[in-house]
């Protein structure tokens, strides 16, 4: 059997942190125990907030650190075609539809539904998208994307789901709540996710189920805020006919008010801490695996 794929994906927006030395030294020691190959991979769609001085320092870091990687380095700003043709693919089954909504305006009809209770919201806290984009008629719909308005790509997602039921993936490492083992995916929680842009033919779900699939994979090692999002990669990899890798979710390394790290808190920036005096065994040390 050829031998297991790992991936680290950080995106260039920022220096890391300790929570990406850990999920990092995670996938190069698995790699490593199971004779496996790492790639790394950088998640530069974000052309506002991604910068090549960041892309420098993650792999100035990552050397640091002592984690060695396989060459080419996957950048997806130079992908965006396999985007795209997933993204068709998608669109060709008919479950794909423009929105023409703000921020703002989502914000006002969530607000107006909240009326009369409780507006549901996805796993990480936001609200599902409360807009009837999906029934406006075509016409209506070549009008306004003529018109040059911003739109977003939606994903009809009770329409995916009724392609394709019973989806699971196979947990070996351990979600928020202990969940181990076979899990059932529950992407409907997450209502009609947005899959692309006026200005980009990707988003991070349609992004990373595709350069994980192109890049063959195996095993997923990456943090438990990314556990519920499992369910929409399931569910995108069914639809675009993708292989299954394993998936393993560890815990978050947290700051001291029990928060997930940030970027900007640089007392927890791997250059800050390097610049303090401490080594690469000592971020081994201090994040739980010294």
């Amino acid at each position: 059997m050829p031998p297991p794929v790992f991936r680290f994906a950080p995106s260039p927006n920022g220096h890391l942190h300790l929570g990406h030395a850990y999920s990092a030294l995670l996938n190069f020691d698995r790699a490593q125990e199971t004779g496996g190959r790492l790639l790394l991979r950088i998640e530069d769609i974000d052309v506002a907030r991604c910068r090549p001085e960041y892309e420098t320092a993650i792999y100035e870091d990552l050397a640091w650190l002592g984690i060695a990687w396989e060459t080419p380095v996957r950048r997806q700003s130079e992908h965006l075609a396999d985007y795209r043709a997933a993204l068709e693919r998608l669109s060709a089954l008919g479950l794909v539809y423009p929105a023409f909504e703000s921020r703002a305006e989502i914000a006002k009809l969530v607000a107006a539904r909240e009326g009369d209770g409780p507006w549901p919201r996805d796993p990480d806290g936001a609200p599902l998208y409360p807009g009837d984009a999906n029934s406006l008629p075509a016409g209506e719909r070549a009008r306004l994307i003529a018109s040059g308005a911003p739109y977003a790509l939606r994903l009809d997602m009770a329409a995916a789901c009724r392609q394709v039921s019973g989806l699971t993936w196979n947990e070996q490492g351990e979600g928020p709540d202990g969940e181990r083992g076979l899990v059932a995916a529950r992407p409907e929680a997450w209502g009609d996710v947005i899959l692309a842009r006026k200005e980009t033919p990707t988003s991070y779900h349609l992004s990373v189920v595709v350069d994980d699939a192109l890049q063959q994979v195996t095993e997923i090692v990456r943090g438990q805020d990314l556990f519920h999002a499992t369910s929409v990669h399931r569910l995108l990899q069914a639809l675009l006919g993708l292989t299954e890798p394993i998936y393993r979710h560890h815990g978050l390394i947290r700051g001291t008010d029990g928060g997930k790290l940030s970027k900007s808190n640089r007392s927890t920036g791997l250059r800050e801490l390097r610049a303090a005096g401490i080594s690469p065994a000592g971020i081994r040390t201090t994040v739980g695996l010294g």
